[in-house]
């Protein structure tokens, strides 16, 4: 299969009352097709795990083919520099996400890219490294407590941040991380309240929603008889 090929599927299974949806949700790209998403992931399985494609895909620049080019890459064969060449070319939340949660956190470089691009500015690139921790606390179930417990310093800094698709990210890796066992989940309850103190409509806003889901009755007994990591 080749990239051409994939854009004509996409043309065809494309609907323009889905590209509208999209843009209601803050979904904006130079071309999308409104190709819905299990179709993109019936795609991507078709196709199986291709290095080269997903390059190409990612260069023709359209919404869907950057969502299924993050789905077939192989995660090993992932550099640093396509991380950062990828990272700057994000423009919505959705193709961040999908890089993200798909391919980077699967990466050797995730952790590192997680810290580092917390400290950038572009919106998107700062929200990638927040959804990289978020990513990171669901999927990698051997990393000790300790890698998770260094990403908390770093909400608190930029919770003052008062871009949308960055305090939701924020939020979100903050959530995930306190809801992976009961020590993770004690450190983040901690960190919430010390944002929660902080003089900022965005922090205030992080630490409610994060502590009305870490100190819930039903997040505590799902943690109950979860055991923690070691340090």
């Amino acid at each position: 299969m080749n990239v051409e090929t994939i854009l004509k599927e996409f043309k065809q299974l494309g609907n323009p009352a889905n590209v509208e949806g999209m843009r209601r949700f803050g979904i904006y790209a130079p071309q999308v097709y409104g190709v819905p998403m299990p179709e993109l992931r019936r795609i991507a399985r078709s196709i199986g795990k291709d290095h080269r494609l997903a390059q190409q895909l990612w260069n023709s620049g359209a919404h869907e083919a950057r969502i299924v080019a993050s789905l077939i890459d192989d995660p090993h064969k992932v550099s640093d520099l396509q991380m950062e060449r990828w990272a700057r070319k994000f423009n919505n939340w959705a193709v961040c996400d999908a890089c993200c949660c798909n391919l980077f956190d699967k990466t050797d470089f995730a952790y590192k890219k997680a810290v580092a691009w917390t400290s950038r500015s572009e919106e998107f690139v700062k929200r990638a490294g927040f959804t990289l921790m978020a990513a990171l606390a669901v999927h990698d179930k051997t990393a000790p407590d300790s890698a998770f417990l260094t990403f908390l310093p770093l909400l608190q800094r930029e919770s003052m941040d008062e871009r949308n698709f960055v305090r939701k990210a924020v939020n979100w890796a903050l959530r995930q991380i306190g809801k992976r066992n009961p020590d993770l989940n004690r450190a983040a309850i901690r960190s919430a309240e010390a944002i929660q103190k902080i003089d900022s409509k965005a922090a205030r806003w992080i630490a409610a929603d994060a502590l009305r889901e870490l100190t819930s009755p039903a997040t505590q007994k799902r943690l109950k008889n979860r055991p923690a990591k070691s340090q």
